[in-house]
């Protein structure tokens, strides 16, 4: 009888314990994250306000801003060289990152295999993702170059191929910075698919092959589901990264020919420091901002909302 009184007693004092000590690490949790969350809410939660509240003036740097309501936002939703610049996006996107993410993962499953040379393959696949963005456009300005003083055009003469003006012609201008990012954002998207790859259990093939699966099998129904995640981090990454393509517009075709490969960022930039009206400009930017979390649900619905 005694033991049989005695042990709920012992489970009534162990709950308490239990609850001070998740009480304890939740308030421990805050105070690690505290710093994270004031360095986010300084240097990103802050300018996203100002930047809300700028857009509903007109403002020009020399003067103070004055009142002017949703009048940037009319005028964003009757500019149709904004909404072009927001369609070769989303040309850029819709192209570009599911090519990228396609040959990502194939080059991670080869490099997973333990090859002879994987270091330095890893290395060549990686290596454009750290080189500065300017560097990388005057490399693709030389190969793109028309005439024979370009790398394609003279690879081409070879070959019969008549020169091609690549970067000054409205329909072939896009394509070729299309070619670029995907080339540019391959290293990174492989390394996070291969360090994904080595975190899977291979006892789960060795018994899938055991069952008679073969190997697209294995791929398709092992590879694929855990790799979910991985997918989706590396794809809001990339439509993020995508819409925050400044630079390589810039050197390459500073959104030319005829306006045909203008970005959203350029666009934003052509009219805060070109133009000198940061009103419209964080207008813009607001509007990039809507479209980015549009999409970032719309992405984490195509992966089955699997983002743990």
């Amino acid at each position: 009888m005694t033991t049989t009184t005695a042990a709920p007693a012992a489970t009534g004092r162990r709950a308490p314990r239990r609850q001070t000590l998740a009480r304890r690490q939740a308030v421990w949790g805050w105070v690690f994250a505290l710093p994270a969350t004031l360095h986010i809410a300084l240097w990103t939660g802050f300018p996203i306000l100002v930047a809300m509240l700028l857009s509903l003036t007109h403002y020009d740097m020399l003067n103070p801003p004055s009142w002017a309501g949703i009048s940037n936002y009319t005028a964003i939703a009757n500019d149709p060289l904004f909404w072009r610049a927001m369609w070769h996006n989303l040309i850029i996107a819709a192209v570009g990152i599911p090519v990228s993410m396609l040959l990502a993962l194939v080059l991670a499953v080869l490099l997973n295999q333990g090859v002879r040379g994987t270091g330095a393959f890893r290395t060549a696949v990686f290596l454009p993702h750290v080189t500065a963005t300017v560097a990388i456009a005057m490399i693709w300005l030389w190969i793109y170059s028309p005439g024979q003083n370009g790398l394609l055009n003279y690879v081409g003469g070879f070959l019969g191929i008549p020169n091609q003006p690549f970067l000054n012609s409205p329909s072939q201008a896009l394509p070729a910075v299309i070619l670029v990012t995907i080339w540019q954002g391959l290293g990174l998207k492989t390394m996070i698919y291969l360090a994904s790859l080595q975190t899977i259990d291979q006892q789960l093939y060795e018994a899938a092959e055991i069952d008679g699966a073969s190997a697209v099998q294995r791929f398709r129904h092992i590879t694929v589901p855990i790799l979910a995640p991985t997918t989706f981090f590396i794809l809001v990454t990339s439509i993020i990264g995508n819409f925050q393509t400044f630079d390589l517009i810039y050197v390459l075709t500073s959104g030319g020919p005829a306006n045909s490969t203008t970005v959203v960022t350029y666009e934003i930039y052509e009219t805060a420091f070109q133009q000198f009206r940061m009103g419209l400009a964080s207008a813009q930017s607001v509007v990039l901002l809507v479209v980015l979390v549009v999409l970032t649900v719309l992405a984490r619905r195509l992966t089955g909302g699997r983002d743990d």
